[in-house]
């Protein structure tokens, strides 16, 4: 699951596609008509088409002859592609979809992060418990600065997987990290939250013991209190990410204007 670049008026083009699709606006099944879309994103056929390639490799779209090209059902999309979770979160689903796909990935984590955290517990490394340790050291120096919280949050999770020594399970970090993400953002932005020091310590105190079973149960713990720090403030989680910003999508095409393509 390759991260795409956010850069230049290819980048811009992807992403305004894309929460077009990911909002409905762009329907499933609908054949996208791709003059309109020219004129409206205000970019070159050839870009047009460069850009619906992408959102083609991710599932969202396709093409056929005398059909044009089109929206696939939502059950044909890479749901699990990084970029197409990130589309979600910044604001390409719905109030009641955003909180639906927290909660899918919250269950993700339950499965994935206490197995996960069991073989970090087995082969961790020096180096490893190192990166633990920095990111909670990052955790506590941050104040109330949100931006460095969500990236100290993601950080330790990275290393936790990071510590299982497993190729597949390292790379389920582009899947967890949105969500984490962006769950990270309401809740350190809430005065309600915890403070989520002492928890991440207990993960990694019972991974530098090389225990198991500690290592389990803290993280569920962990994933507990997330989850608890997330319905205090789930009324806000709701909110329109454009609110304030009436022009949605396309003020990200807007934006394609005179950018360079680099």
């Amino acid at each position: 699951m390759t991260r795409y670049a956010r850069r230049g008026v290819h980048g811009q083009t992807v992403e305004a596609l894309a929460r077009r699709v990911l909002s409905g606006r762009l329907p499933e099944g609908s054949t996208l008509d791709l003059v309109a879309l020219q004129s409206e994103l205000d970019v070159s056929l050839t870009a047009l088409r460069e850009s619906l390639k992408v959102l083609a490799a991710k599932g969202m779209v396709d093409a056929r002859q005398k059909r044009g090209t089109f929206v696939r059902a939502r059950a044909d999309w890479n749901l699990l592609d990084a970029d197409v979770l990130r589309w979600q979160f910044e604001g390409g689903s719905t109030a009641d979809a955003d909180r639906a796909l927290l909660r899918n990935l919250g269950e993700v984590r339950s499965i994935i992060e206490p197995a996960a955290v069991r073989l970090a517990a087995q082969r961790r490394t020096d180096s490893d418990l190192d990166a633990l340790e920095a990111a909670i050291d990052a955790m506590g120096a941050g104040g109330d600065d949100t931006a460095h919280a969500v990236e100290a949050d993601l950080a330790f999770h990275r290393a936790l997987l990071a510590a299982t020594h497993n190729e597949l399970l390292e790379r389920m970090e582009m899947v967890i990290e949105s969500g984490l993400a962006h769950r990270d953002r309401i809740v350190h932005s809430s005065p309600h939250s915890d403070d989520p020091v002492p928890s991440h310590r207990s993960v990694l105190n019972a991974v530098r013991a090389q225990d198991p079973d500690a290592a389990e149960t803290a993280m569920r713990a962990l994933l507990d209190q997330a989850v608890r720090d997330l319905d205090r403030v789930e009324p806000t989680a709701g909110g329109d990410p454009s609110d304030g910003d009436p022009s949605g999508d396309d003020a990200a095409a807007d934006r394609t204007k005179g950018t360079d393509a680099s």
